[in-house]
């Protein structure tokens, strides 16, 4: 029994030894809403991890806590080191960005992994200028696929959106309901099941992914959809600077080969794989429906599309940005992505 018990603490010393000595030298508090099923907590956030212990041989780990703040206050949780990571929702905070609005646009065409890429690039060159990140480190820019409207009364025509109550999280998609007739409804994601189960709204405008990841089948079961999507919704990633900073020069090395473009392409690889995902949640629910827009309601929407985007373009040029520009660059990128 004596050679045994020795022989354990002996085997306990050794894997203590081991676990110090791949111990993380910085583990990176990560703040995260939406529920931990959506893709962004299952998927995201895993690959952000492997891909910091990687770049950094272990030094530099990370994990996800829930609960540290509402969605719309992520930013300032960071920007007060609360929290050392997180993603934003830009239409949560209303004038506090503006220029974000670029990729919120309609008419884009390509998938969210396009898009996000073409958005950081967009950004580098056209939109870095108005500094609306001040006072955090951006990590990444995203945006989901498509947006869609999804409701549990079944829309055949865009005359039919007219006088609906919408759940709009902000930013363009604002602009899109009230183009459209409906009225806006402002509750975070996270709030948009009980909205709807509540008939407190008739429907949300959210991109296929929510068929899943909020289980809008269950609640908003017809999807409408338009050429394009009627919107884009605008992320970003952002971290802590004093965290960034804090790091070690050969980590901080290390993590800056992770953020920027290769960060944004990795998020909007994610958002099309929800989209994906939901898709299916859409098809194996019996009840559930999805209509494209018509020719005649394709052109009518094309139409109704003008003043929304000369809108976002003055309001971006305002802030000495060349919108013009930044739109046609964003398009093009897309395009050759």
């Amino acid at each position: 029994m004596k050679h045994l018990l020795q022989g354990c603490l002996a085997a306990s010393a050794i894997a203590l030894s081991t676990a110090s000595a791949w111990a993380a030298d910085v583990t990176l508090t990560i703040s995260s809403w939406a529920p931990p099923t959506h893709g962004v907590n299952a998927i995201f956030w895993p690959k952000v991890i492997e891909e910091l212990e990687a770049a950094t041989d272990g030094r530099v780990t990370a994990e996800v806590k829930y609960g540290l703040a509402p969605p719309p206050a992520q930013f300032d949780l960071v920007l007060d080191g609360v929290a050392d990571m997180t993603w934003i929702f830009h239409g949560y905070n209303p004038g506090r960005f503006v220029a974000t609005k670029m990729i919120e646009l309609p008419g884009y065409e390509g998938n969210a992994e396009a898009a996000s890429v073409a958005y950081w690039r967009a950004h580098e060159k056209f939109l870095a200028a108005a500094d609306e990140h001040r006072g955090v480190k951006l990590a990444a820019l995203m945006t989901h696929g498509p947006g869609l409207l999804h409701s549990n009364t079944k829309v055949e025509s865009l005359g039919d959106i007219s006088g609906m109550k919408l759940r709009l999280g902000g930013g363009v998609s604002g602009d899109v309901g009230a183009a459209l007739g409906a009225t806006g409804i402002r509750v975070p994601a996270p709030k948009v099941y009980e909205t709807l189960a509540s008939n407190a709204a008739d429907g949300v405008m959210m991109p296929m992914e929510g068929k899943a990841g909020f289980k809008l089948n269950e609640v908003a079961k017809h999807t409408y959809s338009v050429p394009g999507g009627f919107y884009r919704g605008s992320f970003a990633v952002i971290l802590n600077e004093d965290t960034y900073e804090g790091m070690s020069d050969e980590d901080r090395a290390a993590v800056d080969t992770l953020l920027g473009e290769k960060l944004s392409r990795i998020a909007g690889a994610m958002w099309d794989e929800i989209d994906g995902i939901g898709m299916d949640a859409l098809n194996n629910t019996a009840d559930n429906s999805y209509a494209e827009a018509s020719a005649e309601d394709a052109a009518k929407w094309q139409e109704l599309t003008g003043p929304i985007i000369a809108g976002v373009l003055a309001e971006v040029s305002d802030k000495g940005i060349d919108a013009a520009a930044a739109q046609a660059f964003i398009a093009g990128e897309m395009a050759g992505n």
